[in-house]
């Protein structure tokens, strides 16, 4: 047996070195290939201690704000699914694992809570004309947000249709499965239908294939101007920051977000970190160390989250594509370690993670997606409600529901839309007739409520007109 000794000369931090004891065994089909005792130095990164997270309002702020939209864009999903978009109460009462409303809620009380995004109305049942079912549908100015957002979409269809191209770039096998597709879809400001649409409409840069373990979407051309790593996701530098005299700083410089401070270990470890060589995500597909594997690992994360709308996603929908992009197992634990480009936020049941260079010090995004104009609308339906909810419970302007209590945060799952309607919501409303279901007296004395209280949508500064049924 040969006793061969390496160590690695790169590594960032010397002292203190662990040692590891790798032995293996000779097989009698590789006899050209001796044993070896190898004696290797832990990489820098494995050495660190555990990194505390040092909150961020701001950003937090954020992450609850996307906590509380859930509900509404869960609900407004189903909804827009269905051909006259509407569903009875109880079919939507097996659809609740997916909504996932708080466990001391009903269905009924989440859907009072926001008034100005739906209305309930009784539909006439098929099975007796004489016997009424309560339904949900959405408000008109709901209805014309979503229809707002379908043309945004068709707008910008080149753009989106970019952004799946450069994940199955940045794949190794160029080729992604369409269920880990869906979980990113929504913060990529994808539609749901994004599978038979979007896809089938650009064959000349990727189709649909069948695999062992499912539908994927596979890469057909390579575009080279793609494959670069995106510049421009902040905006021009705060001249206050910059330097009276511009030279190369004597000293490296680490930037790190207000009030965080850093142990002097893992600071000087993000400052070595920092002088590696820059690594091109789409170019490099496997590097040759350990250090330059996590600087592409991070260059990966940041290409994904700058795809986004918010720069912003859940860390459990980036763990989804580990071995499809060569991400670490602990890539939650790899996050935390490099406070200078990400912060993860604990706010709620699932960790967010942010890209820091998108946001500024009071987390304000400094480059606005087009998509994100559209969820600030939801946003400002969302508090329209609640102002009407305020009002109800004063008894102005009309009748109560009952009391209701302050918002309160709700647990987040996974979106799977393809087990909901696999295990079906039922066919039994869909032969209502048409005639006389959203024009019931109920439905009309909820829309002319909602006319008086509601907000237009102001666009380009200017009050906008009559707002349609979508």
């Amino acid at each position: 047996m040969a006793l061969a000794f390496s160590s690695s000369s790169s590594s960032f931090l010397a002292p203190p070195k662990r040692i590891s004891f790798c032995f293996s065994k000779t097989s009698t089909s590789s006899m050209k290939s001796p044993s070896y005792l190898t004696i290797t130095s832990f990489s820098s990164s494995s050495s660190l201690p555990p990194m505390r997270i040092v909150r961020c309002p701001a950003l937090d702020r954020c992450a609850a704000k996307h906590s509380h939209l859930r509900f509404v864009r869960k609900l407004k999903t189903l909804l827009l699914s269905k051909p006259k978009c509407f569903l009875p109460l109880r079919v939507l009462s097996r659809c609740r694992t997916y909504l996932n409303p708080p466990p001391n809620r009903s269905l009924l009380s989440m859907i009072q809570r926001y008034p100005a995004l739906f209305t309930l109305f009784h539909a006439p049942s098929h099975t007796s004309p004489s016997l009424s079912v309560l339904a949900v549908t959405l408000t008109p100015a709901a209805a014309a947000l979503a229809a707002e957002e379908s043309c945004l979409r068709a707008c910008v269809t080149d753009a989106l249709a970019g952004k799946l191209q450069r994940l199955l770039m940045l794949a190794p096998h160029r080729h992604l499965l369409l269920s880990k597709l869906a979980h990113l879809a929504p913060d990529l400001g994808l539609a749901p239908d994004f599978g038979s649409r979007l896809c089938n409409a650009h064959p000349s840069r990727f189709r649909i294939v069948d695999t062992s373990y499912g539908r994927a979407l596979e890469l057909v051309s390579w575009d080279h101007s793609l494959a670069e790593p995106r510049i421009g996701l902040t905006s021009n530098v705060d001249p206050l920051r910059q330097p009276i005299i511009n030279r190369v700083p004597r000293f490296p410089q680490l930037k790190l977000r207000r009030g965080l401070n850093l142990r002097r270990r893992h600071r000087e470890y993000l400052i070595r970190f920092q002088s590696l060589p820059e690594v091109n995500p789409y170019s490099c597909l496997k590097a040759d160390t350990a250090e330059l594997e996590e600087k592409r690992a991070c260059a990966v994360v940041r290409e994904v989250l700058g795809m986004t709308t918010e720069r912003r996603t859940l860390v459990d929908h980036l763990t989804h594509f580990r071995k499809d992009f060569g991400l670490p197992n602990r890539l939650r634990a790899m996050l935390i370690r490099h406070p200078e480009l990400f912060y993860v936020s604990v706010k709620g049941n699932r960790d967010s993670v942010f890209l820091l260079e998108a946001y500024d010090e009071k987390g304000r995004l400094e480059v606005e997606d087009e998509l994100r104009s559209v969820k600030a609308k939801l946003e400002e339906l969302v508090r329209e409600g609640k102002r009407m909810r305020r009002e109800r419970r004063r008894g102005v302007g009309f009748e109560a529901y009952g009391d209701e209590e302050e918002e309160e945060e709700e647990e987040e799952e996974d979106d799977v839309l393809e087990d909901l309607f696999d295990a079906g919501i039922g066919e039994d409303w869909e032969e209502l007739e048409e005639e006389g279901v959203i024009d019931s007296e109920e439905a009309m004395e909820m829309d002319e409520v909602w006319v008086t209280r509601t907000i237009y949508l102001k666009r380009d500064g200017e009050v906008g007109g009559k707002l349609e049924a979508w």
